[in-house]
């Protein structure tokens, strides 16, 4: 099988490479990665004095005691996560983005680019989308080869007669998954409206959640949505001004909902609009995301 995706992936953080550092991209998330995810597996590693910033829930009383220091218990995180990418299938994903790329190879680019730099870490990669056949499922696995068969399904899963929501492929995992995973929502703020906040709900017990939402293009693009519609806009339209108003005013009321949305349910996001920097965005949403947890 010829890593297509997994290329252009590589060709892409070569090209956009923004992320100021001297370790190379697949290993960003080494060191660091490992803290900022709750529920982490952690194996004791020794005893250590003190020092300022340290967590109090980390002092070793009886220890302390004995040795009349404040001694603290210092643990080393286990390094393999289970990632679940939900990544939204709906024909939505055929309009363009903001950066005039199809939003389906955006997200491609977004989730594919997470995996291959966890994929360094050794973590295990999931995913689960809606089909027109019914849910698609790829167990976890490591490898890149594991990641190049989860896009290439997806991106064939892409339809325009594909009118399915993204809750199915939520609603599989929370029914059919019960270990803790880290599960990374791909969409657009269509698709996050539409979550079902129940299931969302019951996933965050468990779960960490992130989402990277890609943006849509304005209503001058080539291939427009219409979020009032649930529709392609015929090119004639784009001019519109009494419909350019609406759209607009539709657009403000998804993205008060998902600031909602995201806020009541504490799921830290980023918005895209495209693959350049995507190394620099993915990054900023795991310091989101660490940020939440404090």
């Amino acid at each position: 099988m010829r890593m297509n995706y997994i290329s252009r992936i590589q060709t892409n953080l070569k090209r956009f490479k923004s992320i100021r550092t001297n370790k190379p991209t697949s290993s960003l998330l080494d060191g660091s990665y490992n803290s900022v995810f709750k529920g982490r597996s952690m194996n004791f590693d020794e005893l250590r004095e003190y020092v300022p910033g340290d967590d109090i829930k980390d002092i070793d009383w009886k220890a302390s005691s004995r040795s009349h220091k404040t001694l603290v218990r210092q643990y080393i995180a286990e390094k393999r996560h289970n990632i679940m990418l939900v990544m939204d299938t709906n024909r939505r994903m055929l309009a363009e983005t903001s950066g005039s790329e199809e939003k389906k190879d955006a997200a491609i680019m977004a989730a594919g680019t997470l995996a291959f730099m966890v994929n360094h870490s050794g973590d295990y990669v999931s995913a689960v989308s809606s089909t027109e056949n019914g849910i698609s499922h790829f167990p976890f696995k490591n490898g890149l080869m594991n990641i190049e068969m989860i896009l290439e399904s997806y991106s064939k899963s892409v339809t325009m007669t594909n009118r399915t929501s993204i809750n199915a492929a939520l609603d599989f995992i929370l029914h059919n998954f019960r270990r803790h995973m880290i599960i990374f929502i791909v969409t657009d703020l269509e698709g996050i409206s539409e979550i079902d906040e129940a299931i969302l709900k019951r996933l965050k017990v468990r779960n960490d959640i992130l989402l990277i939402n890609i943006n849509d293009s304005d209503i001058s693009g080539k291939n427009v949505y219409d979020m009032n519609g649930d529709d392609y806009i015929p090119g004639f339209f784009t001019e519109d001004k009494k419909l350019i108003k609406l759209r607009e005013e539709r657009k403000q009321r998804l993205i008060m909902e998902k600031e909602r949305k995201l806020v009541q349910y504490g799921i830290a996001s980023i918005s895209v609009d495209g693959s350049e920097d995507i190394d620099t965005h993915i990054l900023e949403l795991l310091n989101k995301h660490k940020s939440e947890m404090r």
